[in-house]
């Protein structure tokens, strides 16, 4: 599958299959998320993968919803503020890049075959917690990482004219 198709495939799964991702396919995924562009290579994120069977009931402790935790993966962007690269306004980029990582890593998936559901709407406490993350890092994004268990009901999108502006607003 070419990154068009991926693009135009990709779709948040709420339903996994409870089949194993095997550890090429994953490790192609992550190479995927490694090789995403950052502000000056800093690389400024990393990535926490938990296996959900055993740990479900501290997992939903995160997401509180029972599919989060049907794929046999969760994986976690955590964003790493002290090796980002700042812009000449002390902006620092450190959440833009842990987000280009996760968009490559959810369509890396997408063209393997496998399903994710970009989460952000999660509990940062549980998260630190569940994950053991330290105080000086930020968890971003969360996606389950596994096969989907049905077809793509397909989704819409705003049509360019509403969302592209040219040369000025």
């Amino acid at each position: 599958m070419d990154v068009f198709e991926a693009i135009d495939s990709r779709y948040s799964v709420r339903g996994y299959k409870a089949d194993p991702v095997d550890d090429e396919t994953l490790g192609r995924v992550l190479e995927a998320a490694r090789r995403a562009p950052t502000a000056a290579n800093r690389q400024p994120f990393r990535l926490v993968i938990a296996h959900t069977e055993g740990r479900e009931t501290e997992l939903l402790r995160i997401y509180g919803r029972p599919w989060f935790v049907q794929a046999p993966l969760v994986v976690c962007v955590v964003a790493v503020p002290d090796e980002a690269w700042r812009r000449s306004d002390d902006k620092p980029y450190d959440e833009v890049d842990a987000t280009i990582a996760m968009a490559h890593l959810v369509l890396a998936a997408t063209a393997l075959g496998l399903g994710t559901c970009w989460i952000a709407a999660f509990d940062p406490a549980a998260a630190r917690e569940v994950l053991g993350l330290p105080d000086d890092v930020e968890p971003i994004a969360f996606t389950p990482l596994g096969y989907p268990d049905k077809p793509s009901p397909g989704s819409s999108r705003r049509p360019l004219e509403e969302i592209v502006r040219y040369e000025r607003w």
